[in-house]
């Protein structure tokens, strides 16, 4: 459960990240890519390549459903209700893989704004990620 400091933080940080949401979406997953190779099963269909115009596509898909969760934070299941609906039951994407896109996410978001990435930020980060995956897992049960 985030509690008011955390939804603080994360609201301050995602500002931070401003109109470089997507970028750092696109390279979370390009870092998850080279990190956990495993991961690249569900995009057979993707160029995975350094750059590739489907990684920065999905990328900012990404990022645009965590803006969505952060604009709501007391109503995460309901904002990302269709996004969990499609990764339980049409993409079946085994729910691991949330764990691992929230750290490369959390690597890059540590990378690119050191300054706002205190301890506290990260556990408030760390802590939304993981009520976004455990959001869209709640399907799968």
């Amino acid at each position: 459960v985030l509690s008011p400091a955390d939804k603080t933080n994360v609201k301050t940080a995602w500002n931070a990240v401003g109109g470089q949401a997507g970028e750092h979406g696109a390279e979370a997953l390009e870092r998850m890519f080279l990190s956990f190779p495993t991961t690249k099963t569900y995009f057979p269909h993707f160029d995975l390549s350094h750059g590739s115009g489907q990684v920065k596509a999905h990328g900012k898909k990404v990022a645009d459903a965590l803006t969505n969760a952060v604009s709501h934070l007391d109503d995460m299941p309901g904002a990302l209700s269709a996004l969990s609906d499609l990764h339980a039951h049409k993409l079946r994407v085994d729910p691991v893989n949330f764990k691992l896109l929230s750290h490369c996410l959390l690597v890059t978001l540590a990378s690119h704004h050191p300054a706002e990435f205190t301890p506290a930020v990260h556990a408030s980060l760390d802590k939304f990620f993981a009520a976004v995956s455990t959001v869209l897992t709640s399907k799968y049960r």
